[in-house]
């Protein structure tokens, strides 16, 4: 790969294309790796540290609205996950099961002891409804004990068999909230908090616009009463569902017993909601900032917002150099910017100096400084701005006193933050098209959807629908995966009067987001 970009471009509408340039820049800007274990991945630092910030800031999102975090255990009792026969049902194909405690070296291999088999097999953790509501059901006693609020960090494992780095893997980390109230009113309401703190969380922190819904009925999480989701659109036009919230209704209550005694001395089921999103936003990140030098991370949750590069030459004034680098760093990290003190890292690493220069342009570190011999004489600071790297072909960069840079890096950083949110924004705006009316012209704009075929760039189609259930709805279902295309969901934001429904001709109720998706 040449220094300066990776070698296959994003914005060709070539799908197989963009898969590598996504899978080349999740390698050059070291963010994760293939793990032994098929389907799972080794997080790298570069990448942990990308999921650690925007671990912070959700965390703090969620402790504002009232939640506590706790832990809950990796192996759930099968009876458990079976005692929800929806749920059992849409986790079974992904779900890892533990039959024997103990190994026995039989002829030479290691193998499950036969006489080690549990009485009862353990799932691990596909996702915690079944082994929190246990816990529900014995905290919750009263209506004084209402609402409970619980979010939980941790992986979860669901076999995954076509596996991408960030996307889909075995196991991925996540939060899953969960919390249990005494009306179907209060629920709801929690349910809806949630997804707003997504959405903002997505737009304001990671820079990815997101559209707000409600799933359809064939798309909901097994056992919820309504499934709400934020998706995203990345450089290929395809979705990505980015977070879900859940109104579970008393479903689960009933099959774990969550029981409370109401002010009139009269015990009722609690109605729950969960909530959760992952790592898979590592990748949203990558597919919807990404450009052909590598990544370009949000300031918000870089990792490093400001690299100083050095150029050491094995000279005297090498001293001077790394004397001025320094003071610069120091002077930055007395600064804030979104409320936390910046990050700042001096690379003093043996190594060329536009090596180092471009390793952190493809990692995507906000602002990347070169300090020279006539830099540290003069006191000016020369830096290049990630997300406008380039005008044209040539990199461009800037130079400015010392004390007016470390002075202007919070509003740089800002206003980078916003431009990249813009630009998000522009591609999503102007990438949904409004005009398609029927199932022919559906077919028609998104065409052939062989796995493998090349195709141009397609957005998603918004179009009236009449919100058809059952089996209406699955042979729907069935008629868009031959184009490989899937209802992602319904907008909050409602016109006044529908057209007819694309796929029935009937009249529309409601308009609803299709496309193509991760």
């Amino acid at each position: 790969m040449s220094q300066r970009a990776l070698s296959v471009s994003r914005m060709t509408g070539n799908r197989s294309t963009f898969a590598q340039w996504y899978q080349a820049v999740v390698r050059e800007a070291d963010m994760a790796e293939p793990s032994p274990v098929r389907g799972a991945m080794v997080i790298k630092p570069w990448g942990y540290g990308v999921w650690e910030e925007m671990q912070r800031d959700l965390d703090r999102r969620i402790k504002d609205t009232g939640h506590e975090n706790a832990y809950f255990p990796l192996f759930i009792p099968l009876s458990f996950i079976a005692k929800e026969a929806e749920h059992v049902e849409g986790f079974a194909k992904e779900m890892a099961v533990v039959t024997h405690h103990r190994l026995k070296n039989i002829d030479g291999k290691l193998v499950p002891d036969p006489e080690a088999k549990l009485e009862e097999p353990y799932i691990v953790r596909p996702t915690s409804e079944t082994i929190i509501g246990d816990a529900f059901s014995r905290w919750i006693k009263s209506h004084r004990d209402l609402p409970m609020l619980i979010n939980q960090w941790a992986n979860v494992v669901r076999w995954e068999m076509r596996p991408r780095l960030f996307l889909r893997t075995t196991e991925f980390l996540w939060q899953e909230g969960h919390t249990a109230h005494a009306s179907e009113t209060e629920a709801v309401e929690e349910t809806m908090k949630m997804l707003e703190v997504y959405r903002a969380f997505s737009e304001d922190t990671l820079a990815v616009p997101v559209i707000s819904g409600e799933k359809p009925e064939n798309e909901r999480f097994p056992g919820a009463v309504a499934t709400y989701s934020i998706e995203a659109m990345m450089q290929d036009g395809k979705a990505l569902q980015a977070g879900t919230s859940h109104y579970l209704g008393t479903h689960f209550a009933e099959a774990q017993n969550i029981r409370f005694q109401n002010d009139a001395g009269e015990l009722a089921f609690c109605h729950t909601t969960s909530w959760g999103l992952s790592t898979r936003m590592v990748g949203a990140l990558i597919m919807s900032h990404g450009d052909d030098d590598g990544l370009r991370l949000p300031p918000a949750v870089a990792p490093k917002q400001i690299v100083i590069v050095p150029m050491l030459r094995d000279k005297p004034e090498d001293a001077q150099v790394l004397e001025f680098a320094e003071s610069i760093a120091t002077a930055l990290k007395g600064a804030r910017a979104f409320d936390e003190r910046l990050r700042v890292l001096v690379d003093k690493r043996a190594t060329k100096s536009a090596d180092k220069r471009w390793n952190w342009v493809r990692r995507g570190a906000p602002i990347i400084v070169e300090i020279g011999p006539r830099d540290a004489a003069s006191g000016t600071v020369t830096f290049m701005r990630r997300d406008v790297l380039r005008d044209g072909d040539k990199v461009k960069s800037h130079a400015l006193p010392r004390d007016e840079f470390v002075a202007k890096v919070p509003e740089l950083l800002a206003e980078m933050q916003a431009n990249l949110f813009q630009q998000a924004k522009a591609r999503l705006d102007a990438n949904i098209k409004t005009d398609v009316k029927t199932w022919d012209a559906l077919a028609e704009y998104f065409g052939a959807a062989g796995e493998d075929e090349d195709g141009e760039f397609k957005g998603w189609v918004r179009a009236p629908w009449c919100k058809p259930t059952g089996a209406e709805l699955d042979a729907i279902d069935t008629k868009l995966k031959t184009l490989k295309l899937t209802l992602r969901n319904v907008p909050m934001d409602q016109p006044a009067s529908f057209g007819t429904c694309i796929f029935t001709g009937k009249p529309g109720v409601e308009e609803i987001l299709i496309s193509r998706a991760y």
